[in-house]
């Protein structure tokens, strides 16, 4: 009875088919969030220093990524972008929507940094005779990054993980091809087991890092 338990159909193969969808997952998480962070980071000094007038109707547009669940927004994307007359491929999509809407919540990331430093520490570093640019770069910045960065981190683990959503639009990434080898071989807890260990080793070295770099920066205060 007890050796039933751990016979199993699953190959090497499945296995290959598996990291593959896991090549696809990091793809697109990569994608995602190199094209979050940079519009997040513009967008988040933005709505930190630009006036009412531009600040208002910025973050409208963003609320509305926030707001709106990821899954319809890769659906809708994927059924307008024909619409439109916009061939993208459904991976470029995702990476798309994935990007944007990563970036609505890096926005607010950011600008908590930015609005994190103290407005004495900023006159007092004018008052020392910094310009305006060396008061972001060598004051503001810094400290929003040190401020951002644990939020950042697991920004970028969520979207990871939220990259299972595409398969909804015919991207085979992780858990897709997890489930098309359960639909063959009828064993889901071993292979989600396996499938989660996957994510779990992507996942952690960027958590490790991101502890790395904070207790660094803390032993160098």
């Amino acid at each position: 009875m007890f050796s039933s338990l751990f016979e199993t159909t699953f190959s090497l193969n499945d296995l290959w088919f598996m990291l593959k969808g896991a090549g696809v997952t990091l793809a697109l998480t990569g994608w995602a969030v190199l094209g979050g962070t940079l519009l997040g980071v513009a967008f988040g000094v933005v709505r930190a220093v630009a006036p009412w007038w531009v600040n208002a109707p910025l973050g409208a547009v963003l609320d509305v990524f926030r707001s709106i669940p990821l899954l319809i927004q890769l659906v809708l994307a994927n059924s307008f972008k024909t619409i439109v007359g916009i061939h993208w491929s459904p991976f470029t999509v995702g990476c798309v929507v994935l990007a944007l809407y990563m970036s609505a919540y890096c926005t607010e990331i950011v600008r908590s940094g930015f609005l994190a430093v103290p407005a004495t520490t900023r006159r007092a570093a004018r008052s020392l005779g910094l310009s305006y640019r060396q008061d972001l770069t060598e004051i503001v910045f810094p400290i929003a990054l040190r401020v951002a960065l644990p939020s950042w981190i697991g920004l970028t683990l969520g979207v990871m993980k939220d990259t299972a959503m595409v398969w909804w639009i015919g991207v085979v990434e992780l858990l897709r091809s997890s489930q098309v080898i359960v639909t063959r071989i009828q064993e889901p807890l071993f292979v989600l087991s396996i499938a989660g260990l996957i994510y779990f080793l992507m996942s952690f070295p960027i958590a490790r890092l991101g502890a790395r770099l904070e207790k660094r920066w803390r032993e160098n205060d």
